[in-house]
């Protein structure tokens, strides 16, 4: 199980650098949109890839689609918008605030959803440390953004 943890320090350092390279790529293409859709394409077909490559892509039946919640569709419009945010806001703010903001934003959010149970995630509830360390990250990206 050490390596999920490993996996997730990648996708991290992933979440710090992507900012910079799709921003780079709107402004060079001069069209931000379009620059999106080239991100979200080369996702897919990387998705595509390493899914056939390892024998584990296999589309659901009918069925199976139709016993997904609803709101569980909208996940790829909420990828979109953070590939949007990355495309306008990173490049204008920097890479500190932008992912700083992302992150504490993210983690104050997930304490929200674990503490109910919200979006499929079990409820752990809000431990007076969870809630300082919530509380610590926004004083600290304050600094990180604000200074």
């Amino acid at each position: 199980m050490w390596y999920l943890y490993g996996l997730t320090l990648l996708a991290g350092i992933a979440n710090a650098v992507q900012p910079g390279p799709n921003a780079t790529l709107a402004k060079s293409l001069g069209q931000p949109f379009a620059a999106g859709l080239v991100i979200v394409s080369v996702s897919a077909s990387t998705l595509l890839v390493t899914g056939l490559l390892s024998g584990r892509l296999a589309l659901p039946s009918a069925a199976e689609a139709a016993q997904v919640p609803w709101w569980a569709w909208f996940g790829g419009a909420l990828g979109a918008l953070l590939v949007l945010s990355q495309l306008f806001v990173a490049r204008q703010i920097g890479a500190a605030p932008f992912l700083g903001l992302l992150v504490t934003a993210g983690v104050v959010t997930s304490l929200v959803l674990d503490h109910f149970g919200l979006a499929g995630f079990p409820r752990q509830p809000a431990s007076l440390g969870r809630v300082a360390g919530g509380i610590l990250m926004v004083i600290g990206v304050s600094f990180v953004a604000f200074s």
